[in-house]
């Protein structure tokens, strides 16, 4: 089992084998309230495949974002039928500023799986960065309709509300959401209470 690099909330089994034949991936999903959920994709690729993969996540944690986008890219070549290669190829380009190449690959990868809360988080985020700050909204509550525990997605859409929005009922909601799943953020404690007083509360 594997974290997506940049996600933590994730995690991947890709099955190894000797043939080069793809094989349509079966994901599962399965929430545990307490530490958050596991998706699960399943399905056979190459060795080859299987090595580049690796490699390139090991690239990307350790800071070499050319290197490891251009294996990543390499990856989803070879097996376009995978999920969360896309993302995390979304989130390289992402975090190397191409914005654009970033919300290709994660659309494509929410074609593939169209619940996939990881993927809408960050398309969340691209869409923010993109200003395109309802499509952001949107992306962020389909994460969080998957899962409304999602801290990550919950905090973003909170940000999104209070300074890009100026919709403080729902930005106040949703930081209050999220704190019960992060209490010790005393940033948002903070951000709560100035929503707070700007509403009269």
């Amino acid at each position: 089992m594997r974290a997506l690099l940049l996600s933590l909330s994730s995690a991947i089994v890709v099955s190894g084998c000797a043939t080069s034949n793809p094989v349509a991936p079966s994901a599962s999903v399965e929430i545990q309230e307490e530490v958050g959920f596991t998706i699960i994709e399943e399905a056979r690729i190459s060795n080859d495949v299987r090595i580049d993969y690796d490699e390139a996540l090991l690239l990307l944690g350790q800071g070499q974002t050319e290197q490891g986008t251009a294996l990543l890219e390499n990856v989803v070549e070879a097996a376009p039928h995978l999920t969360a290669p896309r993302i995390d190829l979304g989130i390289a380009y992402h975090r190397a500023g191409n914005l654009e190449a970033a919300e290709s690959s994660l659309l494509l990868a929410l074609e593939s799986n169209p619940d996939h809360p990881i993927a809408h988080n960050e398309l969340g985020i691209v869409y923010r960065k993109s200003g395109r700050f309802a499509e952001a909204r949107e992306s962020y509550e389909a994460a969080l309709a998957f899962y409304p525990g999602y801290h990550y997605a919950r905090r973003n859409l909170a940000v999104l509300c209070d300074l890009y929005l100026a919709d403080l009922n729902c930005a106040l909601e949703n930081y209050e959401a999220y704190m019960t799943t992060v209490p010790s953020d005393e940033e948002a404690t903070m951000w709560i209470a100035d929503i707070r007083q700007r509403l009269g509360r």
